[in-house]
């Protein structure tokens, strides 16, 4: 029996909106090695845009060809290292903290792993059903794991922004994963809270069923911009045919 891997396409697309003068997002695709990183530098903090981009940098070092499990120890060694460097890099500065989420996926043999900390997402749209893979690290998905809100809800909470576990915030960084099997049909999206603060899940389920690849990144961002682009947007979505 002959098995044929899927095919992969993805669109990726970063914009700085339209009430910040810099983009502390960073995004990163590496088609050749099937990972696909979106990193959020921390608002309010010193350098956000540096500890993103060291981020995306750092994982965009891995070596091609490695076998998938390697492929995943590097990337989540890639995202330790950025995590020391960026420490590194605050106590230098004298600041108190530099830090930037990271959601990160990866394809092989059939399956998917993220691996993500703080509020930067990875959905997965199967069988036209939208489907949230990460878990916020905030101050609110307490509430939402607890069924006090949804997910939506808490994106206009008080606390919305305030972010519990970031790469280089801490002395040790604690990275969740998900894993799973690929269907030919699957489509991920994974995106910055520039996206998540103004798209629901009903509209994100939406514009994923209905929007072309050639599309779909553009009229996702537009959404933010319409709801009022207040922070950077970041958006890749992966399809797998």
């Amino acid at each position: 029996m002959n098995v044929v891997a899927p095919q992969i396409r993805f669109s990726a697309r970063s914009h700085v909106g339209l009430k910040r003068k810099v983009n502390e997002d960073s995004v990163l695709a590496l088609p050749e090695q099937n990972i696909w990183v979106v990193s959020d530098g921390m608002g309010g903090h010193a350098a956000g845009d540096y500890a993103s981009r060291l981020i995306t940098d750092m994982i965009a070092t891995i070596e091609p060809n490695l076998p998938a499990t390697e492929r995943m120890h590097a990337l989540r060694h890639a995202i330790h290292k950025a995590h020391d460097l960026i420490r590194d890099e605050a106590a230098a500065r004298g600041v108190t903290t530099i830090g930037a989420t990271v959601a990160s996926l990866m394809l092989a043999n059939s399956h998917f792993v993220g691996i993500w900390a703080g509020d930067s997402r990875i959905y997965r749209l199967r069988d036209r059903e939208i489907q949230m893979l990460t878990a916020d690290h905030s101050l609110v998905a307490t509430l939402v794991e607890s069924g006090q809100m949804t997910w939506d809800e808490a994106e206009h909470h008080p606390q919305s922004n305030a972010i519990t576990r970031a790469v280089g915030v801490g002395e040790t960084l604690e990275l969740d994963k998900v894993r799973g099997a690929v269907e030919p049909g699957d489509r991920f999206l994974l995106c910055s809270d520039g996206l998540t603060k103004y798209a629901t899940f009903r509209m994100i389920e939406d514009v994923m069923n209905h929007e072309p690849l050639e599309t779909v990144v553009d009229r996702l961002i537009q959404i933010a911009l319409n709801g009022g682009g207040a922070d950077n947007i970041t958006v890749i979505v992966v399809d797998v045919t």
